[in-house]
């Protein structure tokens, strides 16, 4: 399974930009799918998560601000983020949770996209 992710670049503060993450290869079906960020200096954090069934989870600090979305049928998943702060500066990550058809389900990892934000 591949994850390819798209999207990042730089955009002043209070500006949008919108990642997307598709999966590819032997996948019978994605359980959750959901963006991770990593910002200079600091630990991997949860950005929001998407699961099957459309629930949804954000980190507070980007509520009301950050969107995410899936598409079933194309494997992919969608981030709109607006009203960007500097602070959302960093590297994100797609990652998904699927059930392939030759090993247990298990998380996957995309090579991640840079976000800059500036002031």
């Amino acid at each position: 399974v591949q994850l390819q992710a798209s999207g990042g670049g730089l955009v002043q503060a209070g500006g949008s930009l919108r990642l997307s993450c598709a999966a590819s290869g032997s996948i019978f079906s994605i359980i959750q799918m959901g963006w991770y960020r990593q910002a200079p200096g600091k630990q991997r954090e949860l950005v929001a998560l998407i699961t099957n069934d459309g629930s949804t989870d954000y980190a507070d600090s980007v509520k009301g601000r950050f969107t995410i979305s899936k598409d079933n049928a194309k494997n992919s998943a969608h981030l709109q983020m607006n009203s960007l702060k500097p602070e959302d500066t960093g590297v994100y990550y797609c990652t998904a949770y699927v059930n392939t058809t030759y090993v247990s389900p298990r998380s996957f990892w995309g090579q991640g996209t840079l976000v800059t934000v500036s002031s």
